[in-house]
């Protein structure tokens, strides 16, 4: 605190005043003045480093950043990594787009670091994009997605566990098989 005030510090062992001339720069993702009510933060320290709040929204909330974001990760791997540059097929974008990365920064770089691996060396396609860091029973809420392909993806998932048997499958999501030949036949939904 008397560092903050005086903009002086006495070393450990030592006598003589260092005069400091610094900018502290904090960062946290709550709200300080919240937390100072409820008294988990101190008020005096509050108000020491209050300055100039700078809101960066998450980066779900950014909209084309992620692209640009993740052209430039995918460019700085393949510089250190002496590798050729890269660019994104068909569907990448769409892919990344839809995804909401509770990891914000931090999970967009290492995804397109291991996409940048995983690629045939020449172009990142939407396979190679995965979210490792999802949960099973979060996928259906961590990407944004259409209410019809929700059901696409909830029926496919279920015809593979039930090894394609339609009816098994119309009996455990409790509708009707039609729906789910029709899925089929109007090629919503392959079956192996």
């Amino acid at each position: 605190m008397r560092v903050l005030q005086e903009r002086e510090v006495v070393r450990v062992g030592g006598n003589s005043k260092i005069k400091l001339d610094i900018r502290l720069i904090t960062a946290t993702h709550k709200n300080l003045a919240d937390e100072v009510q409820k008294k988990n933060f101190r008020e005096d320290l509050y108000y020491r480093i209050m300055g100039l709040p700078i809101e960066l929204p998450p980066l779900r909330e950014r909209g084309n950043d992620v692209l640009i974001l993740a052209k430039h990760f995918a460019d700085e791997f393949t510089k250190d990594n002496k590798m050729k540059s890269l660019h994104f097929a068909d569907g990448v974008k769409d892919k990344l787009m839809k995804y909401n990365f509770p990891g914000n920064i931090r999970e967009l770089k290492a995804i397109m670091d291991l996409a940048a691996v995983m690629c045939d060396g020449k172009e990142i396609k939407p396979e190679d994009i995965t979210y490792a860091g999802i949960k099973s029973d979060e996928v259906f809420t961590n990407i944004e997605k259409t209410m019809k392909e929700y059901n696409i993806d909830i029926i496919s998932f279920f015809l593979k566990k039930y090894n394609n048997n339609v009816l098994e499958v119309a009996k455990k999501l409790d509708i009707g098989k039609s729906s789910i030949y029709n899925m089929i036949k109007n090629k919503e939904i392959t079956i192996n």
